[in-house]
């Protein structure tokens, strides 16, 4: 388990060096949530205090790669441009991106051609950078993209990673396919019960994590977004006990 991380955003209370202090504790591998006490272009300095491997998620607050406003979808892309930059700088190893979200119906259209162009602005970007970018699928939110296994076809396309974020999946009621399909470079842990993105503890909810990590390929890094460090550890005693 030793190579299982926590995501900043159950500390997102905390300054990022604590944050980071308090997962060295517990694990070699970090995932920075790069949004609020947490953003890297500010707060960069911390991750050089630590022995820790590192991931990197890019915003979510503010940021939406499908919008149809062209000025709005480059400043997103030149975001997630910077931020790479800092994860090499970083050493990171994987940089999760969300694929957007649209407001209507009526704006699908647009809103897709809008994601298109974005991930052929991304793919270019990734071929000047070290860390590898991986596309998170959505969870049960009719406004997001990428709820699918359906839509890997793209990114591969595009030559872009894939997160594999499973409670998400379990969410949409397609984990199975998922894990099927594979080609998953990067995993997020947390568990619920099918109905909703709870993000509960491992083990609280009814997801197979034994199914789920013999379909997981070798060299995947892994890391459990849980709503609390309490959830993260107690994750951590519930996939122990699978394994033991």
């Amino acid at each position: 388990m030793k190579d299982i991380g926590c995501s900043t955003c159950c500390l997102m209370d905390r300054p990022l060096g604590e944050a980071l202090d308090l997962i060295a504790d517990r694990t070699g591998l970090a995932e920075i949530l790069s949004d609020g006490p947490h953003t890297l272009s500010r707060f960069e300095e911390a991750c050089f205090s630590f022995e820790l491997r590192y991931t990197v998620h890019a915003p979510v607050a503010d940021i939406n790669i499908a919008s149809d406003n062209e000025h709005l979808r480059r400043a997103a892309v030149r975001v997630i441009r910077d931020l790479a930059e800092v994860c090499d700088r970083i050493d990171a190893e994987r940089l999760v991106i969300h694929p957007g979200h649209t407001w209507g119906e009526e704006m699908w259209s647009a809103a897709q051609r809008a994601l298109d162009r974005s991930l052929g602005d991304l793919a270019a970007i990734q071929k000047d950078m070290n860390v590898r970018f991986a596309v998170e699928n959505m969870g049960a939110w009719d406004i997001c993209f990428f709820r699918e296994p359906g839509f890997l076809d793209r990114l591969a396309d595009h030559g872009l990673g894939f997160t594999l974020d499973v409670g998400h999946a379990h969410a949409n009621g397609n984990l199975e396919q998922f894990l099927e399909q594979g080609g998953a470079i990067h995993v997020h842990l947390h568990d619920n019960c099918g109905n909703r993105d709870d993000h509960l503890a491992c083990g609280d909810g009814n997801i197979d994590f034994h199914r789920v990590f013999a379909a997981l390929p070798p060299g995947v890094t892994i890391v459990v977004e849980p709503n609390s460090f309490q959830d993260y550890e107690r994750s951590l005693e519930h996939l122990r006990g699978l394994f033991s």
